[in-house]
């Protein structure tokens, strides 16, 4: 199962990303934790776990990644990376770090001043996440770059749910609606999380939100707070979490359930 974190910049995708890979592993799952954000550079420090050579600078950075993507009849056919299918398992060591028994990986991050733009990101995520194929007990977990370029490149394509963060901001019920716009001409199921709220908030943001899309609202944390602005590794559970990932649970049942007949009724025995 491959759920994808998105929202707009500042709602909490982040930490709900790392928290949910927490819930997920402590369930028994085997998680892999994705940053597809150029941008943040503290999804690791969450989980204390050591930052991994990104994909990306494994290709050889942006030059190397255009140089083996730019013909169309490359020297060699092991020149283009992830043309075969990806288990987990088989991720360059050197792209993976690991703590507490959840695994990462990096797809890639900006280093300089006018390095240029973050295209060659968005393009092997989408190349990465199209050919990975993921267990029955596996769980990805994809935090994403905030806004919906993410949408543009087409890669919630290759994903199995969305999980929009909405915070108590009218620019994130905004991006909410154009976010469940795009994933239903995508095809994919899309539901969200209401993070950051209180009693004064919480009416107003299940107004502009569908509340039969809304897997869970998360309340304001003083401890996790904290955590993030002296940068330490989250050292508590959080069982606000819980009804998240029972949904991601049901979900994936269904999921595999309706995968599973689909394909019967293309290769019937």
């Amino acid at each position: 199962m491959k759920v994808l974190i998105c929202g707009k910049g500042g709602s909490g995708k982040s930490t709900l990303a790392a928290l949910i890979a927490t819930a997920m592993k402590n369930r028994g799952y085997s998680v892999l934790l994705i940053d597809a954000d150029e941008s943040n550079y503290g999804l690791h420090r969450m989980l204390g776990i050591p930052h991994p050579v990104s994909l990306l600078d494994n290709l050889g950075g942006k030059k190397g990644f255009r140089q083996k993507t730019a013909s169309a009849f490359p020297q060699a056919a092991d020149a283009v990376p992830f043309m075969e299918r990806i288990r987990i398992n088989e991720i360059s060591e050197a792209c993976i770090s690991e703590a507490d028994g959840i695994k990462m990986i990096v797809i890639g991050k900006i280093h300089h001043f006018g390095e240029g733009c973050a295209c060659p990101m968005g393009a092997l995520s989408k190349m990465f996440l199209s050919k990975l194929d993921v267990g029955e007990n596996e769980v990805v977990i994809i935090d994403t770059a905030a806004g919906v370029e993410h949408f543009g490149r087409g890669v919630d394509a290759d994903c199995d749910m969305i999980l929009g963060i909405v915070d108590p901001t009218f620019e994130s019920f905004t991006l909410a609606k154009k976010m469940r716009n795009m994933a239903t001409k995508a095809g994919i199921e899309i539901y969200f999380v209401l993070n950051k709220i209180d009693k004064k908030t919480l009416e107003a943001m299940t107004s502009n939100i569908d509340p039969k899309k809304v897997v869970a609202a998360i309340p304001q944390s003083h401890t996790i707070f904290m955590s993030n602005l002296e940068g330490k590794k989250f050292k508590t559970s959080f069982q606000e979490i819980d009804p998240i990932c029972q949904f991601i649970e049901e979900f994936k049942k269904t999921f595999l359930t309706h995968k599973g007949a689909k394909a019967t009724k293309l290769n019937p025995a």
